[in-house]
């Protein structure tokens, strides 16, 4: 539920706050007070619509998806919108953006204003109808829980299937591309670092002739090797040292002529080519490691395009299981429907009867199977299709569906918000609205704007919206303040005693 609102700057409101209590909560108020802007703001605050108030904040006491929004949780949380130069969102002092914020809002709230068709398709029809088939019998819980999986399975295996039958369709050319590719891979044949190696060898190669002709040059050094030794002997200075260094400086020369005469047979021109070779596979797989990823992926798929013909009948199998089993189940739900179905057409024209409405017709039509089987509801009033009839009609016809799903559903069901739902409406009528809307709000924390006497007075919370001067205010009724506020709504400005009598009336038995 919302525990708490405060408003500041919006139009004509400067100032306002409400604490909330659970059930009904009534606004009234001469027209031009600010009822609407005052819902409005209410919506505002929880992302439901845009305003221009400085702020709006609702303080509510629903769970947040933490793993969802990132949000923590915290004893009370409140949302809030800030407007400056720009709209700001806020959840519990975290920044959002206004969509995510309605978002987390819509789970719990429900703004019922317009011709909103959410109440009445198929899906939301099919649960409560399912719900009062389990009241009697359990055993559709199982059945749809089943009938879901089923399902699920058999849209996977055909999505599998199709996809393999196009596959097929282009088999042949898949499986001369990926010959292709592996060819063109293997024809190379390049080995893990084969490209560095030959980098080195071209380098060598390059540098051979330089380095030779240094180290014979170099070489004339040995020549007058014996001629130190005789000095450092005239000098009686041990000569093992000298020795030693051009025993080192003779081990490189070998080696380095050794590895550079070991390159005599090497063809410079192999090498380059085969660089370019390699090259050219490295700009098309990046690297020889993902050049041998990629073969190996072409093989693999080339075994797949070789099995294709067996998954293929192994699929189609399964996918004809699975048609069977979903047929099975979608049967059994929708004979647990049918059974149903009159009772709860009964029960819908029960409250369309106490709402002074005509006849409701509902049928079930067989369709293409879905998440919920087999079954689409269809729901006429007095044989007018529902985008015919007319919008006070459409709102009645929406609150009887809302209190017969009331019936088999948790006491916290969130808030609805309603505008003028008894606008234009008799007495009788009101009364009756506001009888389900009592009925609704021991599920429901409800907001609605009123001016009729009958839905005011059953009200477990009452809100006057009026005029100081040019600024919008908002005051907690008590009782005999909610008496001369009916007995405005009966008589008008000038307030009988027969109008205070019938409000203290409405009132009274509205508590027995």
């Amino acid at each position: 539920m919302i525990e708490r609102f405060y408003l500041k700057d919006y139009l004509s409101f400067k100032e306002t706050e409400l604490n909330l209590g659970t059930g009904l909560v009534v606004f009234t108020g001469p027209s031009g007070s600010g009822k609407s802007i005052l819902m409005n703001s209410i919506l505002a605050s929880l992302g439901g619509v845009s305003c221009e108030a400085a702020l709006c904040e609702s303080s509510v006491t629903w769970d947040i998806d933490e793993d969802v929004t990132g949000i923590e949780n915290e004893e009370i949380n409140v949302f809030k919108h800030i407007k400056k130069e720009k709209s700001r969102y806020f959840v519990n002092a975290q920044s959002l953006s206004k969509k995510a914020m309605e978002g987390m809002a819509s789970r719990y709230l429900r703004h019922l204003s317009l011709k909103d068709f959410s109440d009445f398709e198929n899906e939301n029809l099919l649960d409560i109808l399912d719900k009062r088939v389990a009241a009697k019998s359990k055993k559709i819980i199982k059945l749809k829980e089943r009938y879901k999986k089923a399902f699920c399975s058999h849209t996977d295996t055909e999505k599998e299937l199709l996809k393999l039958k196009e596959e097929e369709k282009k088999i042949v050319e898949l499986k001369e591309f990926a010959t292709f590719e592996i060819k063109k891979i293997e024809d190379i044949n390049p080995t893990i670092r084969e490209d560095k190696e030959l980098l080195e060898t071209k380098k060598e190669l390059s540098r051979k002739e330089k380095v030779l002709k240094s180290i014979g040059s170099a070489s004339e050094i040995f020549n007058y090797e014996h001629l130190v030794a005789s000095a450092l002997e005239h000098l009686d200075v041990d000569s093992s040292f000298f020795d030693d260094a051009m025993n080192e400086l003779r081990a490189v020369f070998d080696s380095a002529e050794e590895k550079f005469n070991a390159l005599e047979d090497v063809d410079i021109e192999s090498i380059l080519n085969r660089i370019e070779e390699i090259s050219g596979l490295k700009r098309r797989y990046g690297s020889i490691e993902d050049a041998l990823t990629y073969k190996e992926q072409k093989i693999q798929e080339l075994q797949k395009y070789e099995n294709i013909e067996i998954e293929k009948y192994d699929l189609q199998q399964r996918y004809e299981e699975l048609s069977r089993e979903v047929e099975q189940l979608a049967c059994e739900l929708s004979a647990l429907r049918k059974a149903e179905l009159g009772a709860f057409e009964k029960d819908l024209n029960i409250y369309l009867k106490n709402l002074y409405l005509r006849e409701a017709k509902i049928a079930i039509q067989r369709v293409t199977y879905l998440k919920t089987g087999q079954d689409m509801l269809n729901i006429e009033l007095n044989g007018t299709a529902l985008n015919k009839i007319s919008t006070g009609e459409f709102n009645r016809l929406r609150l009887a569906l809302l209190a017969l799903k009331s019936e088999h559903m948790s006491k916290n069901g969130g808030v609805l918000m309603l505008d003028e739902i008894d606008a234009n409406l008799s007495g009788e009528e009101s009364m009756s609205v506001a009888r389900v809307l009592k009925q609704l709000a021991e599920y429901f924390q409800i907001f609605v704007i009123s001016h009729q006497s009958q839905l005011t007075s059953m009200g477990d919370q009452h809100f006057l919206v009026y005029k100081d001067g040019a600024v919008s205010k908002t005051k907690e009724l008590d009782f005999n303040e909610r008496v001369d506020e009916i007995a405005r709504i009966i008589s008008g400005d000038k307030i009988s005693d027969e109008a205070k009598k019938f409000a203290r009336e409405l009132l009274e038995a509205k508590n027995r």
